[in-house]
């Protein structure tokens, strides 16, 4: 058994036999054309290329159709580039000059575009290398007539492993048969982690070398919740997965019938439980699994998706899109957060040494003004479809939230001048995901409407711990009780001033600490949509007194891993099937 450690781009556990793509690519049987030859060589690579574009517009309409068109956009940046007029004028001069066949002159050119891409310290742009080596493969497949069609030819269920799946190669899985996937390289930005996710199909990226060590047909688990894969896994390890994957369909059978019921306690509380979505797609899912509403629509997947950027249009149509399709349930809209390891084509000023504690969210958003006008124009022009609040991420001061808010109210202002009905309020809140936003909450609190606690910074930034820097993941602890305190804080500041308070981070995603959050006071939390009947049904197996003593004692423990005891032991207790 051989466990390997790698990055979870897609949550979910799957267990199955191989099927290993080969890392071989293709081999160009000549470099040089005869004279004669250049023109019918020429003519070759333009079919060529009119094929891929026909296959590439082919996988753009599908997949806008099944996932919708921010999917859709990473084939269109595909068809964008391989339509350069640089890049073909590139490949035709090195056959119709330098006399190269079409197969060496199509894989030299995009091989050098990749490397230049790979090179480029960004780690986002450096994804984009496999974009090129997409390209050539493609483009060699057609030239040589053959293709790599082992993904699609799949029909019983499997679990691939590959040293890299491109994005169209990854479209190309059928969540039917393919149980979960596995790469030796990549990372959680990758156009091939977006397409998983919105795939719902586990996955693992960026292992390290493995597949010398596995062979078609052996059996390997896939942990796409803990970043793991294990090959050939002992029967002793295969059987507690087994039995971890019986325990959540049965689960999960048990729980759709929650649907249409209340998130409300024992006692007759009721809790606000909104889902977190990316892409407007998901709407579908948050009706489907009973959620509330929105308590989070992260806006950046316009910047994410694609080399251009987007206009006012392209946002009014996406937010107007999940507002209508989630009828009268609210919609919180986070503005964009930007930087960091997600800054998109957006221009770099310079190079950052920490870019978390760099120009990002808010920062980023007030300094390129143009791009954020954009954004709340659109934003407010949608707000009058249904009901709408916009909030303003990683607010550190009083200034920035001035700032924020000004700048909407100009905004508001110029639309009704240009002759546009808009609603006479748009309620306004900020993110509480620093401990200067908890400091000064009282100030805070007296400006916003509502705020809603982002759980994943406020850990990083109270902890001193890079969340994405696994040297020092264990530090990274969402029980540690200087978070519990900041959290509790939080929320007994805004109960105290009337303001609403949401919990949208990936701490109220699990059950344990669902029965502490009520018992400190909060009422409203937002969760991923495959999290929402879960969480609801904890929710309705506690009584807020029960969750008030729980609050009570952990916060006089003293270390995380007490609080984790305590908490999975009490999870145990109320609900067994939600503590494995």
């Amino acid at each position: 058994m051989q466990i390997l450690e790698g990055i979870a781009v897609s949550p979910g556990v799957a267990i199955g036999e191989v099927v290993v793509i080969d890392n071989e690519g293709f081999r160009i049987p000549t470099r040089f054309v005869t004279r004669d030859a250049v023109d019918e060589e020429v003519l070759r690579m333009q079919h060529a290329f009119d094929s891929v574009a026909a296959e590439i517009s082919r996988n753009h309409e599908r997949i806008s159709d099944q996932l919708g068109v921010q999917y859709g956009a990473i084939f269109a940046a595909h068809l964008q580039m391989l339509k350069d007029p640089t890049l073909v004028n590139e490949v035709t001069g090195m056959i119709s000059e330098k006399h190269h066949s079409a197969e060496y002159a199509v894989s030299k050119t995009l091989r050098r575009y990749a490397k230049i891409f790979q090179e480029l310290d960004d780690h986002y742009m450096a994804e984009r290398a496999h974009d090129f080596f997409d390209l050539e493969k493609n483009l060699l497949g057609k030239l040589l007539g053959r293709r790599r069609e082992s993904l699609s030819k799949i029909s019983t269920p499997a679990i691939v492993l590959a040293h890299n799946l491109t994005p169209s190669e990854t479209a190309k899985l059928d969540p039917r048969f393919v149980l979960g996937f596995a790469t030796e390289v990549g990372g959680p930005s990758s156009h091939t982690a977006i397409v998983a996710k919105g795939l719902e199909i586990p996955a693992v990226v960026g292992t390290g070398h493995f597949l010398t060590d596995v062979s078609g047909g052996d059996v390997v688990i896939v942990d796409g919740d803990h970043g793991q894969v294990i090959l050939n896994p002992d029967d002793k390890t295969l059987h507690r997965y087994q039995e971890e994957l019986e325990q959540h369909r049965s689960l999960a059978a048990e729980l759709s019938v929650l649907r249409d019921l209340p998130a409300e306690t024992i006692d007759g509380v009721r809790i606000q439980l909104g889902a977190n979505i990316e892409f407007p797609h998901e709407v579908n899912a948050c009706r489907e699994r009973g959620a509330d509403g929105i308590g989070l629509y992260r806006t950046e997947f316009l910047y994410l998706g694609t080399d251009e950027e987007p206009t006012e249009e392209d946002h009014y149509r996406a937010y107007a899109h999940v507002i209508q399709s989630m009828g009268d349930r609210q919609v919180v809209f986070r503005t964009l957060d930007l930087g960091a390891d997600k800054l998109g084509q957006l221009p770099r000023h310079e190079e950052e040494n920490n870019p978390f504690l760099g120009v990002r969210s808010i920062r980023l958003s007030l300094r390129n003004l143009d791009l954020f006008r954009v954004q709340l124009r659109a934003l407010t022009r949608a707000s009058a479809l249904g009901p709408v609040r916009v909030m303003f991420p990683m607010i550190s001061t009083l200034q920035e939230l001035r700032q924020a808010k000004m700048l909407l109210i100009d905004t508001m202002e110029d639309l009704v001048e240009d002759g546009y009905e808009l609603k006479e309020k748009l309620e306004i809140g900020i993110m509480v995901e620093v401990p200067s936003a908890v400091l000064m909450l009282d100030k805070f609190l007296k400006e916003v409407d509502f705020i809603s606690i982002g759980t994943n910074d406020l850990i990083q930034y109270c902890l001193a711990v890079d969340r994405s820097n696994k040297d020092v993941a264990n530090l990274y602890r969402a029980s540690d009780p200087a978070v519990l305190r900041l959290i509790e804080t939080t929320i007994r500041q805004s109960n105290d001033a009337g303001v609403p308070v949401n919990l949208c981070g990936e701490m109220s995603t699990s059950p344990k600490y669902v029965p502490l959050l009520l018992g400190l006071g909060l009422r409203s939390m937002s969760v991923p949509p495959s999290s929402v009947p879960e969480i609801k049904q904890v929710c309705r197996s506690v009584s807020i007194e029960q969750c008030e003593a729980i609050a009570q004692r952990v916060m006089e423990l003293e270390s995380a891993l007490e609080v984790d005891a305590y908490l999975t032991d009490q999870l145990r207790q109320i609900f067994p099937e939600l503590a494995i």
